[in-house]
């Protein structure tokens, strides 16, 4: 794993607020995460948690059809899968994300294989962090593509910078790919970046990156393995997104985010 991160990565990613690692991974590990995510998608047999089929921000039930063409979602894999609970849990991961957020310790938010099938639709612009059950401008996620992401089957885009300025505002992933521009006019006219990457390669991107993904128009899968990292610290903002109903019942508005059986903290610089 290529996981030391240069003085230059750093500063590349505060500025544009999105990171590209070519060969993250060994051939042996792409192998290991790939075997790890096909045992824990055939174990789940179509559940998107491991409480609950569905999941927040997915549309209502008019939409499902292009929604569920969107993207195969399935979340937190490492609570029930002992290979992805093995990468997910990998303290150089959450290093890296520490490093590049400017944070002292980092939790997992939520894990997430993002799965575009043959021929699914586009992933419009859209920012992360307005999902999640915390507020913090310095949130992030690791994207590590499994198969070849290429122009062809649903790679990547960032608008650059953008994330400096954004807020929590978010129109959601909708049909209207440039949904996003009518909360944030002034990049409609910005420059968007595409990321192709060779199956092992990664991205890191902040949560208030907008980005967005083409369309899959192979017959091929388009697999990646992402995670949501959550700053150290942060307390809940009233938003349930993944949190069950059992446990959103024992929180309230302001209370710390700590509970290392949802959220462990895989690094911190002070332990």
């Amino acid at each position: 794993m290529k996981n030391e991160l240069s003085q230059q990565q750093v500063a590349q990613y505060r500025h544009d607020g999105f990171l590209v690692i070519e060969d993250f991974l060994s051939a042996d590990e792409l192998a290991f995460w790939r075997e790890a995510l096909d045992a824990a998608v055939a174990k789940r047999n179509g559940n998107k948690m491991p409480d609950r089929k569905e999941v927040y921000g997915k549309g209502d039930d008019a939409d499902k059809a292009y929604y569920d063409n969107v993207f195969d979602q399935l979340i937190n894999l490492w609570q029930d899968n002992e290979g992805i609970k093995q990468i997910m849990l990998d303290e150089r991961l959450g290093k890296m994300a520490a490093q590049l957020a400017d944070v002292d310790g980092i939790r997992i938010w939520h894990d997430q294989a993002l799965i575009k099938k043959p021929w699914a639709n586009p992933t419009s612009w859209h920012l992360d962090t307005p999902y999640w059950s915390f507020s913090d401008r310095r949130a992030l996620s690791i994207w590590v593509a499994l198969d070849d992401a290429t122009y062809e089957n649903g790679c990547l885009f960032f608008i650059p910078g953008s994330y400096h300025t954004t807020t929590f505002e978010n129109p959601g992933i909708g049909k209207n790919m440039g949904a996003i521009f009518t909360t944030y006019p002034e990049f409609k006219g910005s420059k968007s970046v595409a990321a192709p990457m060779k199956a092992g390669s990664c991205s890191f991107h902040n949560g208030l990156t907008i980005h967005g993904a083409h369309a899959n128009m192979t017959p091929g899968y388009r697999r990646a393995m992402t995670c949501a990292y959550m700053p150290d610290g942060n307390t809940y903002n009233g938003i349930q997104n993944i949190i069950s109903d059992a446990d959103v019942a024992n929180i309230k508005v302001g209370d710390l985010l700590n509970n290392d059986r949802l959220n462990p903290l895989i690094y911190s610089r002070t332990k």
